[in-house]
């Protein structure tokens, strides 16, 4: 009945469908294995893509030619740009989206590629031969042979949902749990934890009063995610914003001795910056109100996401609450808020390829990894598609390095320091965030993509027009001279000091208060000049010359840094050789078994003199 694959994706949520569209379009032959097949890729927290850090993964898997961006270009109903009176460091593009446009739109990409086959059933085993992963066996007891398997199980492995004193099996709201492999991976030698996620109440639009609250409207000109020729928005859907109050919170605190995660029935510890709402008027109890952002969860359908809400507390208690909302006060529920305890296994058990350590050829990638987020979990998941395709055909691992993308530095810290709560990517994780800006991604990863044959010989034809164009725009900005007698009224104008002499235009553009808009408005010859050039080049162009000195410091500092990656470390080195060495360091290093010293350097517990140590050793 079934062929013997390349790849077997289990899962079919965000990371396990750029997983198999990954491996795919490489040229593997992919079985992507699903419970239900209308859930593919569905939304199953808030219906959004993006946000601060979040919005730079999608560019990077956009950039590489994965799936992600182009999908949420195509099912979105708003677009902002995040962070846009910070630095371009911290700008980061987010969506709101049509959550079942965007089901939809992942379904019919994965159906349109050839390499990619379906099943719909539960696997509960993987088959493993000499300590390799060669196939799984499901529900029905079919045996699917293949040559990699990358887990993707999201919430789903021993998944147990809560709500108020009930608590009963499930992955998903009306979706059962998945059960096997958990303990299958402890029998084989994996260490497995808990923990917790939740999501809030959904809400018919129509019984809202929206007069009550502030309305946050799309960008005026929006943007979008892809790189490619998706089309931005020529309309949008308002977003609303409204707020908890001393009301909402004394109805919340009557069901706090009926709550699950007070009562200590919930284990697993849940993700500290996307707290539940009794989890924040109980930790911040200072604090009179919360803000709660009331997102539509489509272009047609009424329902809400009352994001800010989440909450395991009994139904009639979130009921009783949600009333005291300002402009919820006649709200009908369409279901409760739960929480929701699962299985994941910490993720220092992987290589930096999401490779595991115990059995070659299986990879984790999402929120078995003890992740949270569609976009930490898409990004794992290509990365785990890439990988198997390669460990399959012969090649090399991909792996991305902290100074070339925020997906380098996920992974880099998931592998080297482990979690203990669901991790979140954040700017603040990044120490070269100058260097991965959202608008530079297909700078930094096209090319990569396109040696890997995911990104087209189309998107590798526009990046290299675009790098041209970039740079031939900085040495026209470099070559023109403002003219004090042409400039100078303008400036004044602008508020910004005038000029006595000529001088390079480049050197008006590196002023904090004028950007590339302001420098076309003072001459028109510039105006002429700079107005041949696409938006996205003026952009780069302008970013790259106000910066030019961060971006260069921070350049050598990586390169600096990056000299210890080609200290190679065999995979069967005795650290208990070198006696000078701590003992936690030395524990460290033979449970994570680092690639280099640079990996080495990241571990936690491993000092600067370990690896000073370890390199002397190994330099002698």
């Amino acid at each position: 009945m079934f062929r013997e694959y390349d790849v077997i994706v289990v899962g079919a949520g965000h990371a396990g469908c750029e997983a198999a569209a990954a491996a795919a379009a490489m040229g593997s032959k992919v079985l992507l294995v699903t419970m239900n097949m209308n859930t593919i890729a569905q939304m199953s927290c808030n219906p959004a893509m993006g946000g601060v850090a979040k919005g730079q993964i999608v560019r990077e898997i956009d950039a590489l030619g994965g799936m992600s961006g182009i999908i949420s270009d195509k099912s979105m109903i708003q677009f902002r740009m995040l962070n846009m009176s910070k630095g371009p460091a911290m700008w980061s593009p987010r969506t709101q989206n049509d959550r079942m446009r965007f089901s939809e739109e992942w379904r019919l990409a994965l159906e349109q590629t050839p390499n990619v086959d379906f099943w719909q059933e539960m696997a509960k085993e993987i088959i493993v031969k000499d300590g390799r992963a060669v196939g799984i066996v499901t529900s029905l007891g079919i045996e699917i042979k293949s040559k990699a398997v990358v887990l993707t199980n999201g919430t789903f492995l021993n998944g147990k949902i809560h709500i108020g004193d009930k608590n009963f099996g499930g992955g998903r709201a009306a979706e059962r749990s998945a059960t096997g492999i958990t303990e299958q991976l402890v029998s084989l030698g994996f260490e497995s934890g808990r923990m917790k996620t939740g999501t809030p109440p959904r809400i018919d639009g129509r019984s809202l009063d929206y007069s009550k609250m502030e309305e946050q409207k799309g960008d005026e000109n929006p943007s979008k995610f892809s790189f490619t020729d998706t089309r931005p928005l020529d309309k949008q859907v308002s977003c609303w914003i409204t707020y908890t109050n001393d009301d909402v919170h004394g109805e919340l605190q009557k069901g706090f001795d009926r709550s699950p995660m007070f009562q200590g029935r919930i284990k697993g510890l849940g993700p500290r910056y996307c707290p539940s709402i009794e989890d924040k008027i109980n930790r911040f109890a200072e604090r009179d109100r919360h803000q709660i952002f009331v997102e539509p969860e489509g272009w047609n359908t009424i329902e809400i996401y009352v994001n800010g809400f989440s909450t395991s507390l009994p139904e009639d208690v979130q009921y009783k609450a949600l009333t005291k909302i300002p402009g919820f006060e006649n709200a009908k529920m369409f279901r409760p808020g739960y929480a929701i305890e699962y299985d994941f296994f910490p993720p220092t058990q992987l290589k930096l390829s999401l490779e595991t350590q115990v059995i070659e050829n299986l990879y984790f990638a999402g929120q078995i990894n003890g992740t949270t987020g569609y976009e930490e979990a898409a990004c794992q998941g290509l990365m785990a598609g890439i990988n198997a395709h390669n460990k399959v055909h012969d090649k090399e691992p991909f792996i991305l390095k902290r100074s070339e993308a925020y997906i380098g530095v996920l992974i880099d810290d998931l592998v080297n320091k482990g979690t203990q709560e669901p991790y979140r990517m954040f700017t603040s994780r990044a120490e070269y965030r100058i260097l991965l800006r959202q608008d530079n991604a297909d700078l930094r990863l096209t090319e990569l993509g396109h040696k890997l044959g995911l990104a087209s010989d189309e998107r590798m034809k526009k990046l290299v027009d675009k790098k041209a164009d970039i740079e031939s725009l900085i040495q026209e900005l470099k070559k023109f001279k403002a003219e004090p007698s042409v400039v100078n009224e303008d400036l004044s104008t602008l508020n910004t000091a005038t000029i006595r002499e000529k001088i390079p235009v480049i050197n008006l553009l590196r002023r904090p208060h004028l950007g590339m808009k302001e420098i076309k408005s003072i001459d028109q010859q510039l105006e002429k000049l700079i107005g041949k050039y696409s938006p996205e080049v003026q952009e780069q162009a302008e970013v790259h010359i106000k910066y030019e000195a961060y971006i260069d410091r921070e350049q050598k500092l990586a390169e600096k840094i990056g000299s210890l990656e080609t200290f190679k470390i065999k995979s069967d080195f005795d650290y208990d050789r070198v006696k000078a060495l701590s003992s936690e360091a030395r524990e460290k290093l033979k449970r994570i078994k680092p690639e280099t010293i640079g990996q080495a350097s990241r571990i936690s517990g491993v000092s600067p003199s370990d690896i000073s140590v370890l390199t002397i050793y190994l330099g002698k």
